[in-house]
């Protein structure tokens, strides 16, 4: 019985593995040494956080968090991801150990150890995708399974799949999602709590939950998941609190204190010298906007004439804070990729997305060539590359003004036309409004 319920999927995770490996073939140009030339990597598009950061962070001689370095050298992650940098750390030196103590030596086990921590979190980031897509499939239902084919192979999931380690964010985040909708609240509070360990991005799911359970009443569930998630979040963040206080912490300090970057609106404004959207503090024009759309979102829900599905406001909520935060790198088309197809799974809005995003993943590589005097005949300036910027945003508010009018008029929702209310809502599928503005 089991092995019948499987099989369905098994084409899905093949197709997800090709992924995964079309994402490592699109890389090996700068595998072997590329990395180390910054032209080089952005000419070749084969960029990525992984091989830089075991040199930068100090991963090839200390541990994250209780690093004896600068107080920036310290790994910029949120503690799951850090834990997962250092056990392939300590992989990569067992497989590279320098053959004495010589300085050559020491160099070139370091070299051939970065090699092997890139590899492996290759493989690791992988296997993150092909179950985040199962996953997926299984969140979708057995009558819209093949959704799921646009987080294995969209092209913008492939381009940028192996730029960080998102991907493991991601599986959490789908398996939060599949354990909410089998109405297993504490598994989805834990999967959720270690989600928002891994990247911050899961934590606007958490008002997805508030809002639908505000509309249908079912707060013991939603109570659940949120003591589960809290629990499972200080399980993990205590420790390294308490035992490295200055290295946790520089994940938050450092989010505060970036300036704006690479790919955000707002750094159009500030390049053009806008009014207000170009002089104001970022961090405050975020913070603002994305409350502004939340608020948005909120009126939308408790106002729509049916209870809106999970994923769309998961999708409203997840692409608000995208479009509003001071940075937009290119591997967070990965957080949105599975939400958006959940949310509405109609091929033209979506291509044209993928479209945006694939040139802005070409965009922003060029665009970093330019800035070097060497290399700027390479590269692109800034009128071009805001081109792929706004590209990006007119998409994805598309994508949202579509969401939204299937909210409007569910008529409209594909996937209620099968007659379908909330396939991933858990306790909200086909719950009747308790509290409502319509």
């Amino acid at each position: 019985m089991l092995t019948a319920r499987l099989v369905p999927y098994l084409p899905l995770g093949l197709f997800a593995a090709l992924g995964a490996v079309l994402a490592y073939v699109w890389k090996l140009p700068c595998r072997t040494g590329g990395w180390n030339n910054s032209i080089q990597t952005y000419a070749n598009f084969c960029y990525t956080d992984i091989y830089p950061l075991y040199f930068d962070r100090k991963l090839v001689t200390e541990n994250p968090y209780f690093a004896d370095v600068a107080f920036e050298k310290q790994v910029e992650y949120p503690v799951v991801l850090g834990e997962v940098m250092q056990v392939i750390a300590w992989v990569a030196r067992w497989l590279a150990p320098p053959a004495d103590s010589s300085q050559a030596a020491l160099d070139g086990a370091a070299a051939a150890q970065a090699v092997y921590f890139y590899d492996i979190t290759v493989v690791l980031l992988g296997l993150c995708l092909v179950v985040g897509v199962l996953l997926m499939a299984a969140v979708a239902g057995p009558s819209r399974r093949w959704d799921a084919l646009w987080y294995a192979l969209a092209p913008a999931v492939i381009l940028a799949a192996y730029v960080n380690w998102d991907l493991v964010a991601g599986a959490l985040s789908m398996g939060f999602l599949l354990a909410w909708s089998r109405g297993r609240q504490v598994a989805a509070g834990v999967l959720l709590g270690l989600a928002i360990a891994t990247k911050f991005y899961p934590l606007m799911f958490v008002g997805a939950l508030f809002l639908l359970t505000l509309r249908t009443w079912k707060w013991r569930p939603f109570l659940v998941s949120m003591a589960a998630a809290v629990a499972a979040w200080l399980v993990v963040n205590v420790p390294f609190m308490l035992l490295a206080w200055d290295g946790w912490r520089r994940f938050y300090v450092f989010s505060q204190e970036r300036g704006i970057d690479w790919g955000s609106p707002w750094l159009f404004f500030e390049r053009k010298g806008w009014p207000i959207l170009g002089t104001m503090d970022p961090s405050l024009l975020g913070m603002l906007s994305l409350g502004l759309l939340c608020l948005g979102i909120a009126v939308l829900t408790m106002l729509a004439p049916q209870r809106p599905r999970l994923a769309q406001i998961c999708f409203l909520a997840l692409a608000a804070f995208m479009m509003t935060n001071k940075v937009w790198s290119p591997q967070f088309v990965l957080w949105l990729v599975p939400f958006a197809v959940l949310a509405r799974p109609n091929w033209k809005p979506l291509a044209l997305w993928q479209v945006a995003e694939v040139w802005y993943f070409f965009a922003i590589w060029l665009y970093l060539l330019y800035q070097d005097e060497s290399s700027r005949h390479l590269g692109i300036g800034d009128d071009v590359y805001f081109t792929a910027v706004w590209g990006r945003v007119i998409t994805i508010l598309i994508m949202m003004a579509f969401v939204v009018r299937d909210i409007l008029r569910p008529d409209k929702d594909v996937v209620r036309q099968a007659g379908i209310d909330d396939q991933g809502g858990g306790v909200f599928d086909r719950a009747p409004d308790r509290f409502s503005l319509a």
